[in-house]
């Protein structure tokens, strides 16, 4: 093909390197390939939590801009930043051979801090900080914004005991903290580790060729984490965790969380299928989540995301309640209220 591969991206050092590993993979089925690096909005917001700013796709919606606008050929994302339903013409054309999926903590001084009541951990997750609140209730999670060095670097600034990280990004840009800790506990994010790539559905020729950069086992279990997290109806705004491995006896298993933002309440749940029967494995994680009180837990985190819009004088009932709109937050109370108390009549004399 004479074409060349335009390949959208965002500009920072981990991102370029996701794309770059593309490009080489391309250039060695000889292909020619080039970068074509964007800011997002989630690069450029550093002062808001990623669950506060209420945007799907907030890595991702600038490069899908870029592609339907016919300004580059393909994209590469951290598989976990995409959201679970593409944009209308936009395909999943591969998933790379999954890297380390654990979240690791990166730590000051010693270890000592695990065992003791108090402690500030750093992460802008808010599964990462759900998990850890569950583990460690007495600990306090301040919010870390940035790139993998930028937020390394604000760690060594301030006086948190630690920070959380995935593995793979300070793998993948060769940044080796000198204390760190496996956290083996924590479930990952939902295809955490893994590099996707995206095309236009239209674009045959292109998805042709990148189905030459697939790999099979990661494709299958980052597909059913990702269904676990559809079906959970689940995004940034959700403390959901989710793994799926495949063993050497080609049976395949699937572990999920689901917490409440401050992991005072958890739900988990772990199934297996041999490979080639695993298909509903994401859907029957999330059904069996669901069916214990996850449904309640859902629609208890998606009212506790929302402004109060309606606030009533008057105490609602739930009968009154369920009459709004589920994106509508009502707040009520008895803005006045009434104690009767008998009075011992006075009797009136004339003078």
């Amino acid at each position: 093909m004479n074409r060349i591969i335009r390949i959208g991206t965002r500009d920072s050092e981990l991102a370029l390197w996701q794309a770059n590993t593309v490009k080489d993979q391309l250039e060695a089925l000889g292909h020619k390939a080039a970068l074509v690096p964007v800011k997002s909005t989630g690069d450029l917001v550093l002062d808001k939590p990623l669950y506060e700013m209420g945007i799907t796709g907030i890595f991702t919606k600038t490069l899908d801009v870029a592609m339907l606008k016919g300004e580059i050929d393909i994209a590469v994302h951290s598989m976990k930043d995409v959201p679970t339903s593409l944009p209308k013409g936009i395909v999943q054309a591969a998933v790379l051979k999954r890297g380390n999926y654990l979240d690791i903590l990166a730590f000051k001084g010693n270890e000592e801090f695990l065992g003791q009541r108090e402690g500030t951990i750093a992460t802008g997750s808010l599964r990462r900080k759900a998990q850890w609140l569950n583990r460690y209730p007495t600990h306090t999670v301040t919010d870390l914004r940035g790139n993998v060095d930028t937020r390394y670097q604000k760690l060594k600034d301030n006086d948190w005991n630690g920070a959380i990280f995935a593995a793979a990004g300070l793998e993948r840009i060769g940044l080796e903290p000198d204390n760190t800790i496996g956290l083996t506990w924590m479930l990952p994010a939902p295809a955490q580790g893994a590099v996707m790539v995206v095309a236009m559905e239209s674009d045959t020729e292109i998805r042709e060729i990148c189905e030459s950069l697939n790999h099979t086992e990661t494709e299958i279990c980052t597909g059913l984490e990702r269904e676990f997290l559809r079906e959970l109806e689940g995004g940034c705004s959700a403390p959901i965790g989710a793994l799926a491995y495949i063993n050497k006896e080609e049976v395949v298993t699937l572990k999920g969380v689901l917490l409440t933002v401050d992991g005072a309440k958890k739900l988990e749940v772990e199934l297996t299928a041999p490979l080639g029967k695993h298909q509903k494995l994401g859907i029957d994680c999330a059904n069996s989540i669901l069916s214990r009180g996850g449904k309640r837990l859902m629609n208890e985190l998606h009212y506790d995301s929302l402004k109060t819009t309606i606030f009533s004088t008057k105490q609602l009932t739930e009968a009154q309640l369920r009459h709004f709109d589920s994106a509508v937050r009502v707040d009520s109370e008895d803005f006045i209220k009434i104690s009767p108390n008998r009075i011992s009549p006075i009797p009136f004399r004339k003078k």
